[in-house]
Parts: C-alpha cells; structure tokens; sequence
C-alpha cells in the first residue's frame, strides 16, 4: 500500500495556510482538527469492547498484553503498558510493549527497524509468545512491516490479534482478528501523525486497557483498587481510596491499610465486610478480585 493512497498522509485543506496565521489562529486551526479525534472513537468503540472483552479473558488465564510498535506507535504502546504496574499492580512481566529496534527506540529514532518483518518475529519469539497472550500491533499508517509481521507471528502461534491504527483498509486493519480504527483524517501538518493519529491511539489504548482492569476486579466502583503505594504520594491516595469506598474517616483508612500490609482491595473488604486480612484475601479470591462482588 502506498502512502500517497492513506488517509493519514493526505492533505489538509484547512491548514493549507497554516504558516502564514497568527499564533493563536494557528493553535485555534490545531485545537478544531483535535476535535474530531473522540468523534473518530466514538464511531470504533464497539470494536473497543470487542477488543477489551477478548483480552480480558486471556489476561484473566494468565496471557500477557504485548503491545508492538514501531517510532511514536510503538512508543505510545510501551507507555499504555509500563503505567499498569504503579496503577494496578500488573506485573511488568505481564504487559510490556516492544518496539522496532529495542529499548534504544524509546528515546530516539533507530532507521529502518520498523520495516523487518523478521525483527518483529525474533521479538516474540524472545518473549516466547503463546496462544495464551495477546498481541496489540499499533500503527498509524496501519501499513508497517514491523507491526504487520507481529500480527502474522501472533495468529501463526493462536494468540489474540488486535490493530490499532488510523486507516481502515490497511493491511493491519484487514488481517488483525480484531481491527480498531479511528479515522480522524488528515493531519493538521501533512503525514504528521504523531498529532490527531497519536492522540487517537493514546485513547484508544487508555479505553483498552483501563477496560480490562476493570473486568479482572483492579477497579471499585471508579476507584484503583490495587494501586501500588510505593511512595508517600501514593500511601496517601492508597488511603483515600479506602476511606471514600468504605465510608470511614481518614485515620480508620490509614489503620486498614497498615493492617492489609498496604494493600488497597483487601483493606477496603476488611472494612465493608468485618473481616480480618487472610479472610479478605480468600473472599478477593473466590470473587477473582471483584470486591463488588464479594460485598453483594
């Protein structure tokens, strides 16, 4: 597919003139085109669901999310997946992103990478990736080799396959088991896709992901749950958490919370419940960590 042919890298009539406008017309032009990202969303969220619905069973069996990109895609990806260990507990081990040319791509561009299908395969391969997991490939474009081949290696191994990219007839689109994309048209600066793309994708992985938490029980009502009160920032908002689902005042949240050895979700059952740590624990299991349904 060639790039002239994309939605992504046509021009924008609105902007034509974009370098000739005064600077708050130039941010008021930016701001009008960031607009239609969520109408975009809106139009995919069924696929979303579809999406967060199939991962959230594999992930509840063990499978891991394995986002792959290649440049901001790719970027975008590792970050969705590195902010769920410090929100939500989640093993780092458990959702990792990859991207074209290894971790050095993080921080800046490695040429080439994002076009060997072979480096996405030994990625995986690396990971020893199984039926069980789940594959994220993410490109705006919808056309990058990297990304296209982890959607290939994924469903040649019988893991869940998911697209995220910004043109729906890519080959991305098209091969993924399930294929998100929002079509937010073209860039204020042409082929620049790190703008209403990349905001697309921030969204769109922050629904995925923020879903899946939700139906493995990481979530209460609309509070994190298995925060990881790591430092005093955190201790504290670990508190308040418990405080605001238990209906307790501050200093009773602070005493479960030291009593459930800093853990969020047990210290909020011990409180509702009347009940002591280990049995907490027990009833979490018993519900798969879903503390609206161990409190029903």
């Amino acid at each position: 597919m060639k790039l002239e042919g994309l939605t992504t890298e046509a021009r924008n009539e609105a902007t034509k003139n974009i370098d000739q406008r005064s600077t708050i017309e130039m941010v008021t032009l930016i701001n009008q085109e960031d607009q239609k990202v969520a109408e975009a969303i809106q139009k995919v969220l069924p696929k979303i669901a579809e999406a967060i619905d199939a991962a959230s069973e594999r992930f509840k069996k063990g499978g891991r999310l394995i986002y792959c990109g290649a440049g901001t895609s790719g970027r975008l990806g590792a970050l969705d997946a590195i902010e769920l260990t410090p929100t939500y507990s989640v093993p780092p081990e458990r959702a990792f992103g990859l991207l074209a040319g290894g971790e050095k791509a993080m921080y800046q561009a490695i040429e080439g990478a994002e076009d060997s299908k072979e480096l996405a395969i030994e990625d995986l391969k690396k990971h020893q990736l199984t039926a069980q997991d789940v594959v994220i490939a993410i490109a705006a474009s919808g056309r990058t080799p990297y990304a296209i081949s982890a959607i290939e290696y994924g469903q040649e191994v019988g893991a869940l396959t998911i697209s995220v990219t910004c043109n729906d007839v890519s080959p991305m689109n098209q091969i993924a088991e399930i294929g998100i994309a929002p079509i937010v048209g073209p860039e204020v600066i042409t082929g620049s896709t790190r703008m209403k793309a990349g905001s697309a994708q921030k969204m769109v992985l922050n629904m995925f992901s923020t879903g899946i938490m939700i139906k493995i029980g990481n979530i209460y009502q609309n509070l994190m749950v298995n925060v990881q009160p790591t430092n005093e920032k955190l201790v504290q908002r670990a508190a308040n958490i418990i405080k605001e689902a238990a209906e307790i005042d501050e200093e009773q949240a602070k005493e479960y919370l030291q009593a459930a050895h800093l853990e969020v979700a047990p210290a909020i059952v011990m409180a509702k419940a009347a009940v002591d740590y280990q049995q907490a624990k027990q009833l979490l299991a018993e519900h798969e960590g879903r503390i609206s349904e161990v409190l029903t």
